[in-house]
């Protein structure tokens, strides 16, 4: 195979939750890359919206409404998007749900919601993709890249939210077996740890002026992060580029985590 360091054309990627925030800031990198994009979202306005964005960079698009707690749901989209484009390169796992709690207040049912969505579902995602991936590489094409969104909550103290941290530390677990696993295969896997990023799950803090002054302040670069700034990793990821990379967690945080 030739080498093509960041040149995605004739890929396709899939990105879950890619209709906001960072999921949808990694689609259109991947898109004014090259490459096929398929997104799920749940929210059809939402969809609608990153539609028409990711539509403008040229390339084909695939939008499905999908909830990821819902095994069959994942399995059969899974199997549409193969048969849309008929491969799959790139798979990023970012959907995700909060909802944090004092502990000792929490729910089975509040855990089980965070713990399916931000941990089964991830399950389910990448083990429909490696089916693809290794059959792929059997038949003589291997390769892959598989990616999770976990959180820089897996490696720092998260008060009242330690479902939410319990599973962003669980898929990074995952990803170490993933990459060891699949090597022979040419599949890498790898996670991501955003920090403080805009998004409709962190608008209640941004507008927080305390919160800004505590925790952003704190942060050595002085602002939130933005769903762009995931773009470029999207990117390296998904090309050449990034061929021997596997079984790695990248922190972006604006170096939160080593101030």
């Amino acid at each position: 195979m030739t080498f093509k360091p960041f040149d995605l054309t004739g890929k396709v990627a899939l990105i879950t939750g890619g209709n906001g925030g960072i999921g949808l800031g990694m689609a259109e990198g991947l898109a004014a890359a090259g490459a096929t994009v398929a997104i799920w979202g749940q929210n059809p306005a939402k969809n609608a919206k990153a539609e028409e964005t990711l539509k403008a960079y040229g390339g084909e698009v695939l939008v499905r409404q999908v909830d990821v707690a819902d095994e069959a749901a994942v399995v059969a989209e899974m199997a549409h998007v193969l048969k849309t484009f008929g491969r799959l390169d790139f798979v990023a796992a970012n959907a995700g749900v909060g909802g944090g709690a004092p502990f000792d207040q929490m729910t089975t049912e509040a855990w089980r919601r965070v713990t399916t969505v931000n941990l089964d579902s991830v399950f389910w995602t990448f083990r429909e993709a490696a089916k693809h991936m290794i059959e792929r590489a059997k038949a003589g094409d291997p390769g892959g890249s598989l990616l999770v969104t976990s959180s820089t909550s897996a490696i720092h103290g998260a008060p009242k939210n330690q479902a939410y941290a319990s599973t962003k530390a669980g898929v990074q677990a995952m990803i170490r077996g993933l990459a060891v696993e699949y090597a022979r295969y040419g599949i890498r896997a790898n996670a991501v740890l955003p920090g403080w990023i805009r998004s409709d799950m962190t608008a209640r803090a941004q507008a927080w002026d305390k919160f800004n002054e505590q925790v952003i302040g704190r942060v050595p670069m002085r602002r939130w992060g933005d769903p762009e700034d995931f773009s470029g990793l999207a990117v390296y990821l998904a090309s050449d580029a990034s061929r021997f990379h596997t079984g790695d967690s990248m922190v972006i945080d604006g170096g939160y985590t080593i101030y």
